[in-house]
C-alpha cells in the first residue's frame, strides 16, 4: 500500500481499539513511560506526537504546564483528553499543525516504526522545538543483523498490517542527529510483553494468527524476542526499545 493508504489504515486500525489501549499494561505503565517523562520536566509546552490513547501525555501533564496530545486518528485524542488533563489534536505526524519554535518539549513513544517517512517526522519536530528543546524518544528497534532485522518486521507486519518498519538504535541516531538535534542521551531496554494479549489487541485473522504461531516457536524468534514457552504454551516475549533525549 501506497503512504496515504497506510495512514489510512493506520487509523481506521487504531480507532477501533482506542479504549484496549487505554487500559494496556504495556503503554500505562513502565520504567521507559517514567524516563521519558523525567527527561521533560523543566518544560513549559510540550507535544506528544502519535500519542495513542494519552499515556505520554499523563505523564508529561505532571510537571509540564501546557500539554498537547497529537494523534492521527481521531478517537485516541478523545481518549487522550477524556483520560488526561491534556490538551489535543488530529495531526499527522509527518506534517504538524504547529508554527515554528512552539514547543520546548516534544516525545514520541512507541510509534515512529507506523510512519511511512520517518525522515519527515524527525524535521517536523526540529521545526516545532524551540532552540535548547528536548525530544524524548522512544521506539521498538531491531537488531543489527540484517537477517534478524528483517525477521522482526516481517512477524510485526504478520501481526500489524499497518506496523511500518522498525530500525536499529544507530539508525535512529543517525536520522535524528541528521535534522540537527543532538543525542544526548541514548538507552536501550526489555520489555516484557503477554503475548496472547499482544496478538488479540490487533486481530490479524487466523491464516496470519497461524503463521505468527508456528514463527514465534523458530530460532529467529528465539534470539530476537526471547520467548517463554511453558507445558508446549508461549506465553511470553520481551522486545528491544530505544530511548533518545536530544536538544536543538
Amino acid at each position: 500500500m501506497d503512504d496515504i493508504e497506510r495512514k489510512r489504515a493506520t487509523t481506521d486500525s487504531f480507532g477501533s481499539v482506542a479504549d484496549t489501549y487505554l487500559d494496556s499494561d504495556v503503554h500505562r505503565t513502565g520504567a521507559d513511560l517514567e524516563l521519558l517523562a523525567s527527561w521533560c520536566d523543566d518544560a513549559a509546552c510540550a507535544l506528544d506526537i502519535a500519542c495513542g490513547a494519552g499515556h505520554t501525555a499523563g505523564a508529561l501533564a505532571e510537571t509540564v504546564p501546557i500539554v498537547v496530545a497529537a494523534d492521527a486518528t481521531p478517537a485516541m485524542v478523545e481518549t487522550a483528553t477524556d483520560a488526561f488533563p491534556v490538551s489535543g489534536a488530529v495531526a499527522d505526524a509527518e506534517r504538524l499543525p504547529f508554527p515554528d519554535e512552539t514547543f520546548d518539549a516534544v516525545t514520541c513513544r512507541i510509534a515512529a516504526h507506523h510512519f511511512p517517512n520517518p525522515e519527515l517526522f524527525v524535521a517536523e519536530v526540529a521545526r516545532v522545538l524551540t532552540p535548547g528543546g528536548v525530544l524524548a524518544f522512544e521506539d521498538n528497534i531491531v537488531p543489527e543483523d540484517d537477517a534478524l532485522a528483517a525477521f522482526y518486521n516481517r512477524f510485526e507486519r504478520l501481526r500489524d498490517s499497518t506496523h511500518g518498519e522498525a530500525y536499529s538504535a544507530a539508525q535512529w541516531r543517525d536520522r535524528i542527529g541528521e535534522v540537527g538535534l543532538s543525542v544526548d542521551e541514548l538507552t536501550t531496554m526489555r520489555k516484557s510483553l503477554d503475548y496472547e494479549s499482544w496478538v488479540e489487541r490487533t486481530d490479524p485473522g487466523e491464516d496470519a494468527r497461524e503463521e505468527l504461531d508456528k514463527l514465534v516457536r523458530g530460532p529467529e524468534a528465539e534470539e530476537v524476542y526471547d520467548v517463554t514457552i511453558e507445558d508446549g504454551k508461549v506465553t511470553d516475549f520481551s522486545n528491544e526499545k530505544v530511548l533518545l533525549r536530544t536538544t536543538k
